[in-house]
């Protein structure tokens, strides 16, 4: 007999699986706070170098810490030869179907590959999270049939992406945006790609079996294709004036606006301020307002307007999209950027996990028949 007493939690809602000390999320509030400190201050004052050793280590690194930080993580931009071909075989993959390959890869020539002591799990760290926006970008360049470009150790992490990616080093302006909007996607509770990551890590999996876990989540459109679809939808648009009739048709045929909404705020997603800002400045500075302009008026139109006032708000990867299209990253780069910004959360997070040993082991409701009657093959109909 089944056990019809059993509450079932559709997609784990508000189970709570552990303690965490990395982030602390009030969606009633719209505030997110990392290691204790509020997004607010974070995205206005630190870089992304700051908060991923923030997210290893649980504090903010002196300026000896940081600068060591920063020589390690420059250190561990170049990749493997192995990684390299690896790339050039899959290139015409999907972006993040190159970028999961290439982290088994990146696995593959690591000798303490199984070394999941807390030691050799932050030098793992420190190495993907350098690596990742050197495989992004040498994909991107290897299937334009471009010359790859060297990692530059002059460069922050956020302006050397920029400049893997074009051969071009990037204005502070534009470096100073990518900086913060991967401080803004670092870390965010127990989302699906980090559940994934956390899941593996619980079996005692390697570090990069983990990352790969996460990855392959990531790339569900439920999760890290928001900011592609915006723009997918800005495009069809084309201009601030349709936007009510488009959104109220899109609502009238049962679809769903793209952007807005999140799984824990009911109020303003508190990182969709400072990307929102940072999108309207960069598209005066370039000129070009139009982007800003679709979508604040989809925001403005009576249907999101209505939402709104129920908790459906436009969250961080709403505004994303536009900051991307401008400084010329390719649509389908929009989420490995994400990973490129989540690599310090997902790895604290392994970090965390494997300091727990538990093996997460959630169970189903059976639903289905009890002692059917078993029929031969040659007496079935």
């Amino acid at each position: 007999m089944t056990n019809d007493s059993v509450e079932i939690k559709k997609g784990l809602r508000d189970v709570y699986l552990d303690g965490t000390l990395l982030s602390f999320i009030d969606g009633r509030a719209g505030e997110l706070y990392y290691y204790g400190y509020n997004i607010h201050d974070i995205a206005e004052n630190a870089s992304f170098e700051e908060v991923a050793y923030l997210m290893l280590h649980g504090k903010l690194p002196t300026n000896f810490e940081l600068a060591e930080f920063e020589q390690n993580l420059i250190k561990n931009r170049s990749l493997p030869e192995n990684v390299i071909n690896v790339i050039k075989t899959i290139s015409a993959s999907h972006p993040m179907d190159v970028l999961r390959t290439a982290i088994s890869a990146m696995g593959e020539s690591d000798k303490n590959l199984l070394d999941n002591s807390k030691d050799s799990v932050l030098a793992k760290s420190i190495r993907l999270i350098a690596a990742v926006p050197t495989i992004v970008a040498t994909h991107s360049r290897i299937r334009e049939n471009k010359k790859t470009v060297a990692p530059d150790p002059n460069l922050s992490h956020a302006a050397n992406f920029l400049y893997m990616l074009t051969d071009e080093i990037p204005e502070a302006e534009d470096s100073d945006l990518i900086d913060k909007d991967l401080v803004l996607h670092c870390e965010h509770g127990l989302n699906a790609s980090t559940f994934s990551a956390r899941l593996t890590a619980s079996t005692n999996a390697d570090f990069y079996a983990c990352i790969t876990s996460a990855i392959a989540t990531l790339k569900g459109p439920l999760h890290g294709g928001a900011a592609e679809a915006v723009m997918t939808m800005a495009n069809e648009v084309g201009e601030p004036e349709n936007a009510e009739k488009y959104v109220q048709n899109v609502i009238n045929n049962g679809g769903r606006i793209m952007g807005f909404g999140h799984a824990i705020y009911r109020a303003i997603d508190p990182r969709s301020i400072h990307i929102r800002a940072e999108a309207e400045a960069l598209c005066n500075r370039r000129g070009n307002p139009k982007w800003f302009s679709i979508l604040q008026a989809i925001t403005e139109s009576k249907p999101m307007k209505s939402r709104s006032r129920h908790g459906l708000h436009p969250n961080v990867d709403f505004w994303a999209g536009v900051i991307y299209n401008l400084l010329g990253i390719p649509e389908d780069l929009y989420v490995p950027l994400f990973a490129v910004g989540r690599m310090p959360g997902w790895s604290a997070h392994i970090i965390e996990q494997q300091e727990q040993s538990q093996l997460i082991r959630p169970r189903l409701h059976y639903t289905g028949e009890i002692n059917r009657p078993y029929v031969k093959i040659e007496d079935r109909n």
